[in-house]
């Protein structure tokens, strides 16, 4: 399920759904209006394996990691939000729910910084398509970096792994 955060635009909800996106989100959809951050956490546990997009980066933090979830946060503009969802829900190491499940994911034009569960360090990805294309993304190998900047190491999606081995 990929509920939206009310603090996405009516406009990119529409669009998501435009292009057959199943989305709903709070404060439409379902939940009441204003609900603040600390419940959303409680909100999402009594879901079935949500997708959370947000663009309050409050959300990316380590401890937040949980297997029954996934939290995206967009550090984008209003009105591109529908686009980087779109992406990101069509990235090869990210495009079914078991494989978002147990991570916070922050999304920039820079790339996907990931949080996940047992794990010490972000991984930063980065990609060229990812960032600027247009349409879909075609999920070609990115750069993986720890959140030091030490590993510059680079892997296929495959190579991923699945987010809720433990």
């Amino acid at each position: 399920m990929n509920i939206l955060d009310e603090n996405i635009i009516a406009s990119q909800r529409q669009l998501l759904r435009s292009w057959r996106i199943r989305v709903r989100q709070i404060g439409y959809d379902m939940a009441q209006k204003g609900i603040s951050d600390d419940q959303i956490i409680p909100f999402l546990l009594q879901r079935r394996r949500p997708t959370f997009f947000t663009r309050d980066l409050g959300f990316f933090e380590r401890h937040l990691c949980h297997r029954r979830y996934c939290l995206v946060g967009l550090a984008i503009e209003k009105q591109e939000v529908a686009t980087f969802i779109r992406r990101v829900l069509n990235h090869g190491g990210l495009d079914t729910q078991a494989k978002r499940m147990g991570t916070v994911i922050r999304v920039s034009h820079q790339g996907l910084r990931i949080w996940r569960q047992m794990q010490m360090k972000s991984n930063h990805l980065t990609g060229s398509r990812f960032i600027s294309g247009n349409g879909l993304v075609e999920t070609p190998p990115f750069g993986l970096v720890s959140e030091d900047g030490q590993d510059g190491r680079r892997v296929n999606d495959h190579q991923l792994g699945n987010p809720c081995s433990s």
